[in-house]
C-alpha cells in the first residue's frame, strides 16, 4: 500500500517539476487529432451528383425561433405558404394565378420541404446550380421549380421575375440555410429501397392499394378535395388533377422510397414504415400504371444513355425493354451499366 502511494506522488511530483512539456506535448496531441477529422471530413462519401454526403440528420429550422425579420421573414412566409397552399393561390381557382392543377407542393414535398426522407429541400440551395442528365443543361433553382409546376403540378412555369417565385426562392433558401455548399444531410430526398429480384407487380400493389391507400385517395384515385373545394386534403393519385408522366414520382424507384418512408399518411415514418418493401415497390407500380395527362419529354435525356435504369420511355441504348425499365428486375439493367 506504502509502495502504492508513493508510486502516485512521485508522478505527481514529475509532472508538476515537467508542466511546460506536458502542455506542450497536450497541445501536439490536439492537433494531430484535428488533422485526422480533418482528413476524414475531406475525404467524406459523394452522392451520384458529387455533393458530399453527411452523417447528421437535418435538423430543419423554424420560423418559430428564427430570428429573420422585416420583409425578408415576409417573404420566406409567404413562399412557405405557397408550398403548402399551393392551390389556393396558383391553382384552377387560384387567387393569384391559374396555372396548376390543384395539388399542392407539398403533396410531394412533405410539411413544406422540412421533413426528413418525405422529398424535402434541404439540399436544393446547397447544389443548385447543377448540370442534370434529363435536360443535358446546368439548371438553376428557377429551372426546378418551374419543371414541378410544368411536371407534378403539370401546370405552367410561374413568372421568374414574379413575387411568387422570389417568395419559393427565398424560402427554399432559408429552408437549407444551415446546409453547406455541395453537401447533401442525412435525410435528403428520397430514401433508395433495396432492389427487388423480380419486377414490381401492378396487380399485387392494387391489393395494397385497397388496403391501406384508397380510404384517403379514393377507390378511382381522385384524392379528396378540401370544403372549400379550390385544394385537396388528399391528392389524387391518377387521373386528370394528379401529376404527369414527366414527375420525378412516375419512375417507380422515387415513388416506392416515398411510399416506404411516409405512408399510410401520418401513420408511418422512416424509423417505423408501415409497408414492407415488396409492398412499397408493388404500390408504386400499380400507381403509376394508372391513367394520368402526358407530357411532351422529347427533349428529355439528350443524351439517352444516361436515362436513369427506371425511366420508363425509350429509346435506350442497353437493349431492355420499356416494360423492364418501368416495372424491372432492375439488377440486370444496373449490371449492364
Amino acid at each position: 500500500m506504502n509502495s502504492g502511494k508513493q508510486t502516485k506522488k512521485s508522478l505527481w511530483m514529475s509532472l508538476r517539476d515537467n508542466w511546460p512539456l506536458v502542455i506542450i506535448s497536450v497541445t501536439i496531441l490536439l492537433v494531430i487529432l484535428t488533422e485526422i477529422i480533418t482528413a476524414e471530413d475531406k475525404s467524406s462519401p459523394k452522392n451520384s451528383s458529387g455533393s458530399s454526403m453527411t452523417d447528421s440528420l437535418w435538423n430543419p429550422p423554424s420560423l418559430y425561433y428564427d430570428e429573420v425579420a422585416g420583409e425578408e421573414r415576409n417573404l420566406i412566409a409567404y413562399g412557405q405558404e405557397l408550398i403548402a397552399h399551393t392551390s389556393i393561390y396558383l391553382g384552377p381557382k387560384g387567387s393569384v394565378a391559374q396555372i396548376s392543377n390543384g395539388m399542392n407542393c407539398q403533396n410531394c414535398h412533405l410539411n413544406a420541404g422540412r421533413k426528413n426522407w418525405g422529398n424535402n429541400y434541404s439540399a436544393v440551395f446547397s447544389t443548385y446550380p447543377k448540370f442534370r442528365e434529363r435536360s443535358g443543361a446546368i439548371e438553376t433553382i428557377y429551372k426546378r421549380v418551374s419543371d414541378c409546376f410544368e411536371r407534378s403540378l403539370n401546370g405552367s412555369a410561374p413568372d421568374s421575375n414574379g413575387k411568387e417565385y422570389s417568395a419559393i426562392y427565398a424560402y427554399i433558401k432559408w429552408v437549407g440555410k444551415n446546409v453547406q455548399k455541395g453537401e447533401k444531410p442525412k435525410g435528403a430526398g428520397i430514401e433508395k429501397l433495396p432492389f427487388l429480384e423480380r419486377a414490381a407487380d401492378p396487380e399485387k400493389g392494387k391489393q395494397v392499394f385497397i388496403a391501406q391507400c384508397q380510404s384517403c385517395h379514393g377507390t378511382d384515385g381522385g384524392g379528396q378535395l378540401s370544403p372549400n373545394g379550390t385544394s385537396y386534403d388528399y391528392p389524387p393519385l391518377w387521373g386528370e388533377h394528379s401529376y404527369n408522366n414527366g414527375a420525378g414520382l412516375f419512375r417507380i424507384s422515387n415513388f416506392a422510397g416515398y411510399i416506404k418512408s411516409n405512408m399510410p399518411f401520418n401513420l408511418a415514418t422512416h424509423d417505423n414504415p408501415k409497408l414492407t418493401i415488396e409492398e412499397a415497390w408493388d404500390v408504386a407500380a400499380f400507381v403509376n400504371s394508372q391513367p394520368r395527362p402526358s407530357k411532351d419529354l422529347s427533349k428529355d435525356w439528350p443524351d439517352i444513355s444516361k436515362k436513369p435504369f427506371d425511366h420508363p420511355f425509350g429509346p435506350y441504348t442497353d437493349g431492355f425493354s420499356e416494360n423492364q425499365h418501368k416495372f424491372g428486375p432492375y439488377k440486370p439493367i444496373i449490371a449492364k451499366k
